[in-house]
């Protein structure tokens, strides 16, 4: 595998993301009313692996390959799904593998996924990589299939809270790279690249679901 290009994304710190605790939850019940009783799905920037082991125990039909930058918290990953899915099911948990998104083509030999699931990625990358995870989920989704990203946005229409505002100084002070996506230059890279906003859910703590699919 090639070097990967985004050398400013952080390094976690914790082995434990008490956000993605909380988040879990209602992003679960939201995906239940967007999926089908089985699939097959990607996850970006896995992370710690906390979403994909509570997505795994509680959407069963579901094979899961979860992925990331680099290798840092693999272990912890694997950890997660051995102590909270139950034995029957994890064998539809892949081993975790590397995945730059500015990577092309990814590094997933041609295989297709009816979801392609990415949260809290875009505003701590560079902004090349929404262009990049764009276009190759464009490439990766089955006919019928969603890319969905959850995160916090900026949009045109409506206020921001001013919690968002705080983040996304705070972000922009540790790294220019970084900081909240505007939905609209978001939904602009999507089109590009082929897909078009399907659906926009408001979720907790100010972050929007957003919904990808082919136009």
């Amino acid at each position: 595998m090639s070097t990967p290009t985004q050398p400013n994304l952080p390094h976690r710190t914790s082995a434990l993301s008490a956000a993605a605790e909380r988040n879990k939850h209602p992003i679960l019940e939201t995906l239940r009313t967007l999926l089908r009783a089985q699939g097959r799905a990607l996850e970006i920037a896995s992370g710690t692996g906390q979403h994909v082991a509570w997505f795994a125990q509680h959407l069963p039909g579901w094979t899961w390959w979860p992925t990331d930058l680099r290798d840092t918290y693999f272990a912890e990953l694997q950890a997660h799904i051995q102590a909270s899915v139950p034995e029957s099911l994890r064998d539809r948990v892949a081993a975790p593998r590397l995945l730059d998104v500015q990577q092309e083509p990814w590094p997933l030999e041609g295989a297709r996924f009816d979801l392609i699931y990415c949260a809290n990625l875009l505003h701590i990358a560079p902004w090349a990589c929404c262009d990049a995870l764009m276009r190759g989920a464009a490439q990766h989704l089955a006919p019928g299939g969603q890319l969905v990203t959850y995160g916090p946005y900026l949009e045109d229409d409506m206020p921001t809270a001013d919690s968002n505002l705080d983040f996304d100084a705070s972000l922009r002070a540790r790294n220019p790279e970084w900081g909240l996506r505007r939905r609209e230059a978001v939904e602009q890279e999507a089109q590009a690249a082929g897909l078009r906003l399907a659906a926009r859910h408001t979720m907790p703590a100010n972050n929007l679901l957003l919904v990808w699919q082919a136009r």
